[in-house]
């Protein structure tokens, strides 16, 4: 009985042990992850000199700002992981789901109206604006935790491989609040910056970002309006082609096929050449047309698709074959639902 009793004690210790250690590392962690004064100062010094010399801001308006400004190291960790290195059936999933494609007929019902008119003014589908909001923050519910500022300062001046970049966002972040006449420490947005319910960056805010409601301010945290004429807008101005298609699936058969499988998106095969090289194409398709034979991972094996020059247009919002085919394969679901409830 006593040894049985001792046992006990001996494992009660034991666990005590246990608890307190794991309870000491996720401190510890917790510490280490918790956002913190940058430190090293001097990019930043610079960058308040720059921004002085070139953009006329006052020195001591930087100074505090960024006194103010914070590095978060989960910012870091969440660059290094984006979900575009996930294969296609892993990807698939996270956009093209039952409430993404519920919540994008409600949001499409509600703004009925400016979404037509986004769609005449810009020529753009209203499917493919309705998908983009719901891709990006299932329209509108979820537009980032982070501080803009913080979250390009944290990748401007402790992101090396892509500081430029977002030294300029950075730049191009300060012009917009001044411009806009807002407070850069109030807004926030995704780990990278993006912000609003279409995630517009900076530069694209200040280029594409529309007062679609006339409000006299181009809100794009709360103006679903504003947010969708942005969108439309974004598209016509990187080119998209009323009426074309936008993917075409596709069989194959040889083995030509494989010499058109390399990395990029543009399209920069004419009908004939793809047909030439084994791909099968759907009929109906207009002559002129160009496109890209692109390979999506599925768990049953590659699943090929064209992707036309408007798949391409989608993918100046994000770089990636992936969220473009995302994007339109909500957009065909949403389209298709919408129509059954109409």
């Amino acid at each position: 009985m006593k040894l049985f009793i001792h046992s006990i004690q001996q494992n009660s210790h034991t666990l005590l042990l246990i608890v307190l250690s794991l309870l000491f590392t996720a401190t510890v962690l917790a510490k280490d992850s918790a956002p913190r004064p940058f430190d090293d100062i001097k990019p930043i010094n610079q960058f308040i000199r720059e921004m002085v010399q070139k953009h006329t801001f006052r020195q001591t308006y930087l100074e505090e700002l960024f006194q103010k400004t914070r590095l978060h190291p989960s910012i870091l960790e969440a660059i290094s992981r984006p979900a575009e290195a996930k294969p296609w059936y892993d990807y698939r999933p996270i956009f093209v789901t039952p409430s993404r494609i519920k919540g994008g007929v409600e949001f499409w019902e509600k703004y009925k109206q400016a979404l037509e008119l986004a769609s005449n003014t810009f020529g753009v589908p209203e499917e493919i604006i309705v998908s983009i909001i719901g891709v990006e923050t299932r329209y509108g519910r979820h537009t980032g935790r982070y501080p803009i500022i913080d979250s390009l300062s944290t990748l401007a001046f402790a992101y090396p491989p892509r500081s430029k970049f977002f030294r300029s966002e950075l730049e191009q972040f300060l012009l917009m609040t001044r411009e806009e006449q807002l407070d850069p420490l109030t807004l926030k947005g995704s780990y990278a910056g993006a912000m609003g319910m279409p995630q517009f960056i900076s530069s694209s805010f200040r280029r594409y970002a529309v007062d679609f409601d006339k409000s006299g301010q181009r809100n794009l945290w709360e103006s679903p309006v504003d947010a969708i004429g942005s969108v439309a807008n974004y598209f016509k101005k990187h080119h998209w082609h009323p009426g074309e298609p936008i993917a075409s699936k596709v069989s194959v058969h040889g083995e030509r096929y494989r010499l058109l499988l390399s990395k990029g998106i543009k399209p920069d095969k004419t009908r004939q050449e793809l047909l030439d090289n084994g791909v099968i194409l759907p009929d109906g398709l207009p002559a002129q047309l160009k496109g890209r034979l692109l390979s999506f991972e599925t768990k049953d094996g590659p699943e090929y698709w064209v992707g036309w020059h408007n798949f391409y247009v989608i993918s100046r919002y994000n770089h990636s074959a992936l969220y473009s085919m995302a994007v339109y394969q909500l957009s065909e679901k949403i389209h298709a639902q919408y129509n059954e409830t109409d």
